[in-house]
Parts: C-alpha cells; structure tokens; sequence
C-alpha cells in the first residue's frame, strides 16, 4: 500500500493507473484552461489565522446539507464517465461516500445506472440531470430516480452548449473508448484497469442508452448527445422541472448574483456555486471568487453550496469561512478512484477530513458551524470582479 498524504499522491496514481483519455477528460478545461488553473490558484490567495492557547478537544466536523447529516459539509460531486475510470466506477464511489457519511452525487452521463446504483448502496444517493429537450424523457428520469429513493436532484444549468476541451477532441473520447493504435497501446500499459473493465458488462452510458428515443447502442449516443441540449432553457422552464421533480432540489453553475436571486426565488433547496470546472466558459471567475458576493446576496434564503478547484481540507474550510454551507469535490474523489477503486476514494475522503479537522483545530475553531471569514486573512478585493486579478 503506498503512503498517501495528500490528494496529490492519489493523482500520481491516478495517471500511471488509468488510460491518458480518461485522465485528460477529468483534468482538462475548456481552451487556455484559465478559469480551470483560477479555481485553484486563487484559494491560495486565502491565508489563515493561526491561533494558539486555545481548547481545541472534543472537535466535531458534522454538519447537515440540505437537511441531511453529514460527517463533514462536503459531497461528492457529478463526475461524468466515472465508471471508465475504474470498472463499475459510480457504484464504488456511492459506496465510499455512505459509509464515510457523506453525499454522493450520480451523473446522468455516468456508466452505471442509477438503478445499478441504487441496487449496490442503502443509503439514498442525489442524482444530477441536464437540461435536455426531450420532456418525455426527462419525465422518465425523474420516475427512474424517485423509484431509487433519490433524496435530491441537482440541475447542472451552465451546460446549454458544450464547452470545447481540446484534449477531448485530440484523444478522441468515447464509451466505450475508441480503438485506435495510440488508444491501444497506452491502456495495454493500463493492465488493472483493463482486467476490471473485461470483468464488467457496464461500459455505456447506463442512463441514457436504451432509455432516450433512438438510442439503442453505443454508436447512437454521439448522434443523441449532440441534439439532446435545450438551448432555449430559460428561468420558467427551471421551474417546470422543479415541479417534475417535486422534491429536494439544488441548482448547479450559479456564477453571478443577479442568478442566484432568480435561483432562490424559485424555492430551490440550495445552489452550487460552480463554473463547471473551468470545463464550460473559459475566462469566468473562479468559484472561490464569487462565493462571498453571492452568499451575501441571497446566503439567509437559500443554502449556498460551492465546487471548484477544492484538493485538500484546507479549501474547504477556507469555502466554509466565506460563507459555504456545504461543498463539493470531483476532481479529488476521481483520483483515488482511478489511483485504488473503492479504496481510494475513501482515502481521498480521509485525508480532506484529517486536513479540515487539523487546520480548524490550528485556527482555534471546536466546531465546523464556527467557521467564519475572522478565521481567514483576505486581500483587499479579492470578492471584487472589478478589481485587477
């Protein structure tokens, strides 16, 4: 077993493990990749306040989101394709995340069904959608996700046209992934990951192929995914859905404060503030960024989640400082489980739990609710999108 210290020694795994166009698929953005490198710098901009000579026993990282206990305020986000990450990928991470005590968030481009997953945990997992054109089949998912005993849905809103992440288009991703010569040789040097794929009958996409009208098979969802987007979606149509549903409901990709308020008129449960990971709208501000302007405008009406850039403890408690009644990490959990299965991605939940307890402990906190920006020693503008970055 090798020493894993931090989400950084999971992703070293991760890369030799898992085949290069799966790994580039979770650690691309969209063009120049600035908004995807913000996320992250910009939590560095964030120092902490060290305090000593303070009682730091019996400390507790416990918290609820969305009314839900919590072991710690951080979920698994929706990770697409994580099931050609490592064999049967979505049920090993829903798996991890109920016995850590946290959220799981299934995809709908994920490779195991939701019924796959909800037939392998017991605990109720969320369930992420698109905005898709096609009622008829987005009134079936609802169906298929309440019958699971899905607890919530998350609407991921800033994905009306995809954005372009040019290592996708150079690999040539797919599911499954294309046989070409340069594809081949690099997942031969993959041998784990192959033996768990040739032992699994769940390569495609479990949600959509023999659920959307005309897509039967494999070759079909490219034709599906290219027209299946609603470019027309607008706040009332969010509505329709909110009354689909009927049930716990969070909106994902909220960036600015004018749609936040329009996302907590609607009686959403919470929102996410998220720029998808710098995947969609390259030159966007980092979620870290908006996260204190938008819990100020609408923090005492709704729930205000955040995703973006989190790799350790330290950036949660730093998004929870601001302001974060809960977060969110993707990239984190995917590196431990393309790097160790199952295994790895409660490994990569322990180390963001030891960090957050460590780091609340050094800044004198007891309690996770205690949290606040006096925790924190912020530069002079950093909440501004005016001022020079």
């Amino acid at each position: 077993m090798p020493v894993i210290a931090e989400i950084e020694d999971l992703r070293r795994l991760y890369r030799r493990r898992t085949p290069r166009m799966f790994c580039d698929f979770v650690e691309s953005g969209s063009w120049s990749e600035q908004t995807l490198r913000a996320n992250i710098s910009d939590f560095h901009h964030l120092r902490l306040r060290q305090r000593v000579a303070v009682d730091m026993s019996n400390r507790s990282t416990r918290s609820t989101m969305i009314g839900e206990d919590v072991a710690m305020p951080v979920a698994l986000a929706p990770v697409g394709l994580t099931g050609m990450q490592c064999a049967d990928g979505e049920i090993k991470a829903a798996r991890a995340a109920e016995k850590f005590g946290v959220p799981y968030t299934l995809s709908l481009l994920s490779i195991c069904s939701i019924e796959d997953v909800a037939e392998h945990t017991s605990r109720p997992f969320w369930f992420q959608v698109y905005t898709l054109k096609d009622e008829d089949f987005m009134r079936r998912l609802f169906e298929r996700a309440r019958a699971a005993h899905c607890s919530a849905i998350i609407i991921t809103l800033d994905l009306q046209v995809l954005g372009q992440r040019h290592k996708d288009l150079h690999n040539g991703l797919s599911a499954p992934p294309k046989l070409t010569v340069k594809s081949v040789a690099n997942m031969m040097t993959k041998v784990q990951w192959g033996l768990g794929m040739l032992g699994t009958k769940r390569r495609f996409f479990g949600n959509v192929v023999g659920h959307a009208k005309g897509v039967t098979d494999p070759a079909s969802i490219s034709a599906w995914t290219a027209e299946a987007f609603d470019e027309t979606l607008d706040w009332d149509r969010v509505a329709q859905f909110r009354d689909m549903w009927g049930g716990k409901l969070i909106l994902k990709g909220i960036l600015d404060v004018e749609d936040a308020i329009k996302a907590a008129d609607l009686g959403v449960d919470a929102i996410i503030v998220s720029n998808h990971g710098g995947r969609q709208l390259d030159g966007a501000m980092s979620s870290i960024r908006m996260l204190p302007r938008i819990v100020d405008a609408v923090g005492d009406r709704v729930e205000v989640h955040m995703d973006g850039g989190i790799r350790s403890g330290q950036d949660v408690l730093k998004a929870l400082a601001l302001g974060a009644h809960g977060t969110y990490i993707g990239r984190a959990f995917t590196y431990g489980l393309g790097a160790m299965g199952e295994d790895g991605v409660t490994k990569a939940l322990q180390v963001i739990h030891k960090e957050l307890d460590t780091t609340m402990a050094l800044c004198g906190e007891r309690d996770v609710h205690d949290l606040g920006a006096d925790n924190l020693i912020i530069p002079q503008g950093f909440d501004d999108p005016t001022a020079r970055l």
